[in-house]
């Protein structure tokens, strides 16, 4: 980074949901971190959850977005083993998808992918909102990262 260049830290995602509880009761049996939830104006509700060894979090509430709830599709939520992931979460009430990965002109296909490389295993999960996260499968980071 250059000495003009301001650092810019993604933090927080605004997720839409039509349920405050309903998401809150979700995310809590996940086991992601509930940092906050209060109401700092009239009318208007912040829920703030972190997955496990996560720098990002989400939020949502009342007053908090315009977004249709359900709206959001392919948040990554970044994991070292895919298949230990994919347990751990349908342990904690999530409907995991199937593992799959891409291939040159067959595109999805199910299973991890034959090499196991890195970033190519991927599963998917919604909320009760209906907003999908992708678990994507990362063991070794390209260069630069």
């Amino acid at each position: 980074m250059s000495s003009t260049e301001l650092a810019m830290r993604f933090e927080v995602a605004m997720l839409p949901v039509a349920d405050v509880d309903r998401a809150k009761a979700f995310y809590e049996g996940l086991g992601w971190r509930l940092d906050i939830d209060f109401e700092p104006a009239a009318g208007v509700r912040v829920v703030q959850f972190t997955p496990p060894g996560s720098p990002a979090s989400i939020h949502f509430g009342h007053g908090t977005t315009e977004m249709k709830p359900g709206s959001l599709d392919g948040m990554i939520l970044v994991v070292e083993d895919i298949t230990a992931a994919r347990e751990q979460l349908i342990s904690r009430g999530a409907d995991v998808s199937e593992i799959w990965h891409s291939e040159p002109d067959k595109g999805r296909v199910s299973g991890l992918d034959p090499q196991r490389t890195s970033y190519a295993s991927r599963a998917t999960f919604a909320d009760p909102d209906g907003n999908v996260w992708q678990l994507q499968e990362i063991t070794e980071r390209l260069p630069g990262r």
